[in-house]
Order: structure tokens, then C-alpha cells, then sequence
């Protein structure tokens, strides 16, 4: 199983790549957290909120994730990191269960 993080720049917009991931079965589960980032951008340094998602799901389903999640994303330069991830048995039954296309 991986994790994929995607800081978004609000909630709308981490519900909406949330759900499109979900419904069409590249991810399994999202979690939505606010954050407070600091970073430089074309030279300023900003301190923006943000809403991370956390999406669940297959290794090999990072790709079409990260295909997606570029197509729907405002960001210039959008973080969509991959995060390899260690599960129980039974909670990884689940995600591939709710992955299957």
C-alpha cells in the first residue's frame, strides 16, 4: 500500500480530487487536514493555508493518481508525493478491495 500527500489550496478543491479519485477507484480512502505551509515561490516566501489529502491505495495505481490529480489541480507545480506504507492484513484487504477496476 502507498500513501499519496497532495497539499491543495482549499477545501473544495481537495473534496473535489478526493471524490474524483475515489469514484473512479485509483484510491480507496482520502483524509483531508489543514496545514500551514511556508515556501518560496518566484521568489517571495509565502505562508499560505492549505488542505492536505491523504489518499490510500495500490502501488501500482500512483501514476493514474498523479495523471488526475495534475489534470484537476490549480497549483503551477502541485506535490503529489508517493509515501510507501506498511498496513495490516485486514485493513489492506480492504483497500484493495475498494480499488479494484
Amino acid at each position: 500500500m502507498i500513501l499519496i500527500y497532495i497539499p491543495c489550496k482549499d477545501r473544495k478543491e481537495a473534496k473535489s480530487i478526493g471524490k474524483e479519485l475515489v469514484s473512479r477507484k485509483l484510491i480507496a480512502c482520502a483524509n483531508m487536514f489543514p496545514i500551514e505551509s511556508i515556501y518560496e515561490w518566484k521568489g517571495n516566501i509565502t505562508d499560505d493555508k492549505e488542505i492536505v489529502l491523504l489518499c490510500k491505495t495500490r502501488d501500482g495505481y500512483y501514476n493514474d493518481v498523479a495523471r488526475t490529480v495534475k489534470k484537476m489541480h490549480s497549483y503551477e507545480v502541485p506535490a503529489i508525493i508517493k509515501i510507501k506504507a506498511d498496513v495490516n492484513k485486514k485493513y489492506g484487504d480492504w483497500i484493495y478491495k475498494e480499488t479494484f477496476r
